[in-house]
């Protein structure tokens, strides 16, 4: 049945609400504080809702992959500001389910990797060590010398310095590049690169979602899928989002071995930003298409409280655990 429930949400002032307010004749100066302070109000509505107590609180955990955003530690050399990284590759055992636990090899412990968060323009250095029994690499996706393009093996108990200016702004990634590729990917060195545009967006519910698949019997084909490492994590535990409230998706697609996944979310449409290189959406839809490493912002908002899945719509990825709810609350 089609959609009619397409939502409003928190936009920017129009030419006319500036109008009405007389601004449009008074200087850009004017104009940008006025802009700055209604930025700064709106940060102050954005709510987050709470998490279950419940929920454990390792670095494996969805929930806290979800929201969890690494801007660095900041250090200021020949003065210049730099935003520093530490990431170390480790071997870990994690529960795929009641009954598999499967080896992966992670970042910083936990799959996927931290999501690592810069504004266009920064110095960005990552200090990379291999604890990890195999040569390892920290590739990224963006522009960057060749120096820092992360494809030259860094052996078990090293250690390298990756370092380069962030651009251009947008959803980025990066992953290991030792061969096999895949095999380094689909065994869990992956993550998230945000490159903040000059301006800010405006303020919304932000979060991850990253889709993956495990190879578990080792036969180059995916047995199970998942958002964000753990499969089903959100259908037992939905996403809390609050109703009326703009959020905004970073959605990743990390599955190897398959040529295409699609993202679907149900009972509304979003607003869809290519590689987060635009700062208005090119079009509106209920479901996109991405190829491996491909990535989009994906904003909406939901009218409506109660729980709405969202899943590839490839029914073999959502069936063996790529699938979600978001439990859209009201606002108190």
């Amino acid at each position: 049945m089609p959609n009619r429930f397409v939502l409003s949400r928190d936009k920017s002032w129009s030419r006319r609400q500036f109008l009405k307010l007389g601004l449009l004749g008074a200087g850009a100066s004017s104009v940008g504080l006025l802009w700055l302070s209604l930025n700064s109000q709106s940060k102050s509505r954005v709510k987050i809702p709470p998490i279950d107590s419940d929920i454990p609180s390792q670095e494996t955990n969805p929930m806290k992959v979800l929201r969890n955003f690494d801007y660095g530690t900041i250090k200021q050399e020949n003065g210049r500001k730099i935003r520093e990284f530490r990431i170390t590759a480790t071997n870990e055992t994690i529960e795929l389910n009641s009954a598999i636990s499967f080896n992966v090899w992670t970042y910083n412990g936990q799959v996927p990797g931290p999501t690592l968060r810069a504004k266009v323009g920064d110095r960005v250095r990552i200090i990379f060590q291999n604890q990890g029994g195999h040569s390892h690499s920290m590739h990224f996706h963006g522009t960057h010398p060749a120096t820092s393009d992360g494809v030259r093996p860094v052996t078990n108990g090293k250690e390298t310095v990756y370092e380069f200016d962030a651009e251009p702004y947008g959803v980025q990634l990066y992953h290991c590049h030792i061969e096999p590729v895949t095999r380094h990917i689909s065994k869990g060195l992956y993550g998230m690169l945000i490159i903040d545009p000059p301006q800010p967006r405006p303020p919304a519910d932000e979060m991850v979602l990253i889709m993956a698949g495990y190879d578990i019997n080792g036969d180059d084909k995916n047995e199970l899928y998942a958002f964000n490492g753990i499969p089903e994590y959100y259908i037992d535990h939905p996403i809390r989002i609050y109703q009326n409230q703009l959020v905004r998706l970073y959605v990743l697609n990390m599955i190897e071995f398959d040529v295409a996944a699609t993202f679907h979310l149900h009972a509304n449409f979003f607003q869809v930003y290519p590689t987060g290189m635009t700062l208005k959406p090119t079009h509106e839809t209920d479901v996109i298409t991405m190829g491996t490493a491909e990535r989009h912002i994906l904003e909406f908002s939901y009218k409506y409280p109660g729980k709405y899945m969202f899943h590839p719509h490839q029914d073999i990825f959502a069936e063996h655990g790529c699938m979600g709810n978001f439990e859209v609350i009201e606002r108190g």
